[in-house]
Parts: structure tokens; sequence; C-alpha cells
């Protein structure tokens, strides 16, 4: 309650009660402000629309279901398909019927009903140690083979990067299939999963395993990461395997944007929104991030060409979206990670 309190007063703050202004679009964040600003400085220097950005780690949602009718936010941008939905389903974003976004996003990338558009995707890969694999072809699927055995080194099952991977092998191969799978790749793991994304490519480096699942755009923050260099060091220790890429594709997650349901400044929003699918914004936004653009024929930064030839996997994301609690279901169910 304490924290909800500062929330709202810190809210009041920055936006006043219910914000609204003829030139401003107010933006409730879950990326770091860092990553957005060159996004946002070109947006207002096209539209003289003023951005004002609330960022928030945790508790987006909470925050906008507590503001109901009189929140501030006019259009949410977050991360990761499940966070998307689970906008939508709490009745905190409205449709938006565009042709500008119709046209700009595929229709696997965006909602059925409109509540919610992808910018850029991430795909979920395997990050192979450069001096002990001598592969550079896998499926999902073959990290349940014994031949893997204590050599695979993931973060939490319950992770919400983990659980948009398992729905996509339980809508490909069934849940059976995918408790099978689950099963196999635990016993294959080297020890019980902890840290995120980037700690399994430091494990890698440390030698504690030789496979790892982790997001592409990892690999580029370690990469140019000038403040930890030993992140640097580790990102020079793998290599980036794209899962699956003779037959149906790697899976894809998405950075993605909503309208709030109660945006005071809803035409600004949509230009905002209409902008930020556009070539030259998602060029931008995936230099920034690290991910892939999802128009078509927009420029990859060449740091992430470098990972080599991503092939996603077609399956649309609301389909992935919808199986999420199986997928968490069957991480309990194999005792995945304990």
């Amino acid at each position: 309650m304490k924290r909800l309190i500062l929330w709202l007063a810190i809210g009041a703050s920055l936006f006043g009660a219910r914000a609204v202004t003829a030139a401003q679009v107010n933006i409730y964040s879950h990326r770091q402000p860092e990553l957005i600003a060159p996004l946002l400085e070109a947006f207002t220097r096209k539209t003289g629309i003023e951005t004002r950005v609330l960022n928030m780690d945790r508790g987006l949602l909470e925050r906008l279901k507590a503001e109901g009718r009189n929140s501030p936010a006019d259009v949410i941008l977050t991360v990761d398909i499940g966070r998307l939905v689970a906008l939508k389903e709490a009745r905190v974003t409205q449709p938006v019927i565009s042709e500008t976004l119709a046209s700009n996003i595929p229709a696997r990338y965006r909602d059925s009903g409109n509540e919610w558009f992808g910018l850029t995707m991430r795909a979920r890969v395997v990050y192979a140690s450069r001096e002990r694999v001598d592969v550079d072809r896998i499926d999902y699927e073959d990290l349940a083979d014994e031949q893997w055995r204590g050599r695979i080194c993931t973060r939490s099952g319950q992770h919400a990067y983990n659980l948009a991977l398992f729905a996509s092998i339980i809508a490909h191969d069934g849940e059976e299939a995918a408790r099978s799978w689950l099963e196999g790749l635990k016993a294959n793991l080297a020890h019980s999963p902890n840290g995120n994304d980037r700690a399994q490519a430091q494990a890698i480096f440390a030698g504690e395993c030789d496979l790892a699942l982790g997001n592409t755009y990892y690999v580029g923050l370690m990469q140019t990461n000038e403040k930890h260099p030993e992140q640097q060091e580790w990102a020079k220790a793998i290599k980036v395997i794209f899962p699956n890429a003779d037959n149906r594709g790697t899976h894809v997650n998405l950075s993605g944007m909503a309208m709030a349901a109660n945006a005071p400044n809803r035409d600004n929003a949509l230009a905002l929104m209409e902008f930020l699918s556009s070539r030259e914004a998602q060029e931008i936004y995936a230099a920034q991030v690290f991910e892939y653009p999802l128009i078509e024929g927009a420029q990859v930064s060449p740091l992430v060409a470098a990972f080599g030839e991503l092939k996603p996997d077609t399956l649309p994301l609301e389909k992935i979206a919808a199986l999420r609690a199986e997928a968490s279901r069957l991480v309990d169910a194999v005792g995945f990670d304990e």
C-alpha cells in the first residue's frame, strides 16, 4: 500500500491529474529511459509532440489498474508476449484501428483485437561454448538428448522468456511430448536453474556448462557493456545458435506497445504508435536494444546481423500466449526448478 501511494504521488508530480496537453503524450515504460530516448527524440523532431516517460521495472500493470479512469498514461511500452496479453486481460488497454499499424506490423505479431502491437523481436536461442561445442546446428528438441547430460544451463523455467518458449514446444509437439522434453532438458542441466540470461553466458565462460538458453539481445548488451567489461569476455566465450533453423524456425518474442484504456491524449498516442511502427523508428529502436525490426526491409544492426541469419518461427504469438499457463503447469509437474 505504501508503494502504491508513492507511485500515485510520483505520477501526479510527473504528469498532473490527467495531463491533457495539445502537444504531449505520456508513456509508461518497462524499458530503461536511455534505450528509448533516441526513439522519442526522433518522434518529437518529426511531430512537435513532447513525450513524458515514467519508467517502471515492476508494478506497471498494478499501477494502471490502481489509477483506473484517472490514469495519465497514453501509451504503454513493455516486453514479452505474456506481459502484453496481461495488459489486455486486465482491461487497461483499448483497441486501436489503424491502417498504418495493420500495414507495418505482420498479423502474427499483433493482437487480433488490435489491443497490442509488436515493435521489435528477440529470438530465444542457444548460447554455446566456442571452445567446447563444435556443432552449429541444433533443434530445441535436441536439448533433451543424453549427449548434453550435465552440460546445459538456464534461468528459471517459470520466467516469462522460458514459459513462452515452452509454450511454443507445446504448440508444435503437443503436451505429452513437451512434458517428456522438459524432463529430458531437466536431466541435462548442470545445476538448478538460476540467474538471468547474462548469468548463463557467465556460466559458460566459467566452464560450468556448455549450452544455455538465452535471448539474442543480451549478447549485444554484453558485447557493448563498457561499465562491466567482464561481460564482454562472457560474450566472447559464446556463439549464438538459432534452433530449428532447418525446419520450423527459431522461437521469437516481442517488445511491444499498447494504447492505455483511458488515454487522455489519444490522438497524440496514435501518432506515437504509428511512428513507432515505421521503418525509421524500428531501425532506431532495434539498434538501441539489439533486436530485430518487424517491418519488412528494415535494417538489422550490424552487431545483431553478425549473430547469423534468423529464421523466425511463424507461430502466431497469440497462440503462444494462450499456452503459457499450460507451460507453467508442466514446469511445476516435472519439478524443473527443483
